[in-house]
């Protein structure tokens, strides 16, 4: 590796798991899912924020979702102030227009404005950075709606059609103990999952926090830890539907350039015909494995492709390992394996008691354990 690879390796050491996922989500051009326990889930969506503008200097959106979420509210809260175009909105354009158009022009010429032409332009753009909050929890047509960004990269409003930035990210902050399910085509667009756990460490939030209070405390010599049983601060971050943060971090922890090298190291990681085949088992045993009844998608091995090649150069390695892989499967199935029922089971067309197979399958835990005993079956090349 360069010393340009061992740079960008350095700072990843320092990356949380959450900074991590969004990372590798951006490298790799994926969007991913995030778990949480009820009580984080607010707190999470903070540092989903801070994180998106301090780490990688991007504009975010909150979009918190419900059943009652219309595909207006979509559209309208994915959106931000585009800077660089509001000098170019026509009301600046009517203000720097030349002299002559308006002093030496004959009275006469002029029209009163069409309602057409009056209408307000919109000049906003989709966010870099969209954490939409219970997408779960919305109508399907609003989950469409998401699946329509991600696979079209654009949006349809009322007054325009909105493109998706070149570095777009979607995160899906869902509660661990919700029973909805999102779409299944949907579902399988997302690139990996994650689950966070209420007392993992927030450092974004926490340093935020700690600032606060040190504001309002700064002759106490001991450093306040926060943690969600106290109360959170106003520290005016977005966490509300349509809110959003600017992206203009002062010092982004990785710029367009890390990413940009990130990127390219990824694409030059070897792959050997060993790895390629075991990669190949992994699957097949995944597929044939008579607890899964389904989720093992084209799509999934797809991204498992690209997750262990976007692995690879953050570990300080130009070739793929199997550790790497397992690594990989762990994080790109467990949102979407789905488990047979034991009415299902694929061996009682040949005769099995479904009291056995009710037992067999009962005593499979979840997805996590189908992943593990998989992993425990393929063998590892040397």
């Amino acid at each position: 590796m360069d010393q340009k690879s061992h740079a960008f390796e350095e700072k990843v050491q320092a990356l949380g798991d959450v900074e991590l996922a969004a990372l590798l989500c951006l490298v790799t051009e994926q969007h991913c899912i995030i778990e949480v326990d009820d009580a984080a889930v607010d707190g999470l969506v903070q540092e989903l924020c801070l994180i998106s503008d301090s780490t990688f200097g991007l504009p975010s959106a909150v979009l918190e979702c419900s059943e009652r979420t219309s595909l207006d509210d979509f559209g309208n809260a994915i959106l931000v102030n585009d800077p660089d175009n509001e000098c170019h909105s026509p009301q600046n354009l009517a203000k720097d227009a030349f002299s002559y158009f308006n002093a030496d022009a004959p009275k006469g010429i002029y029209r009163s404005p069409s309602p057409a032409s009056s209408r307000p332009i919109d000049n906003r753009k989709i966010a870099n950075v969209v954490i939409a909050k219970n997408l779960n929890l919305a109508h399907t047509q609003v989950q469409i709606q998401a699946l329509e960004l991600i696979r079209g990269r654009r949006i349809f409003t009322r007054t325009a059609v909105h493109v998706v930035p070149k570095r777009f990210l979607l995160i899906a902050v869902l509660s661990a103990s919700s029973t909805a399910a999102l779409d299944p085509h949907l579902n399988d667009q997302f690139f990996i999952s994650h689950f966070h756990s209420h007392s993992d460490d927030l450092p974004k939030l926490y340093e935020k926090q700690n600032d606060a209070f040190d504001d309002d405390a700064s002759s106490e010599s001991s450093v306040v830890r926060a943690s969600f049983s106290m109360p959170v601060p106003d520290i005016k971050v977005p966490g509300r539907i349509g809110s959003a943060t600017t992206g203009k971090g002062r010092n982004p922890e990785f710029t367009k350039e890390d990413i940009d090298a990130i990127i390219a190291a990824s694409r030059a990681v070897r792959l050997t015909a060993e790895v390629r085949a075991y990669i190949h088992n992994v699957v097949v045993f995944m597929r044939l494995h008579r607890a899964v009844a389904g989720g093992v998608t084209a799509a999934a091995t797809r991204h498992l492709h690209l997750l262990v090649r976007a692995l690879a150069p953050l570990h300080g390695l130009d070739f793929l390992t199997p550790s790497l892989v397992a690594l990989a499967v762990r994080k790109v199935y467990p949102h979407r394996l789905v488990l047979v029922r034991p009415e299902d089971e694929r061996s009682l067309q040949w005769g099995s008691q479904e009291e056995a197979v009710r037992r067999a399958v009962e005593g499979i835990g979840g997805v996590e354990d189908v992943l593990e005993e998989v992993l425990q079956r393929v063998d590892v090349p040397v």
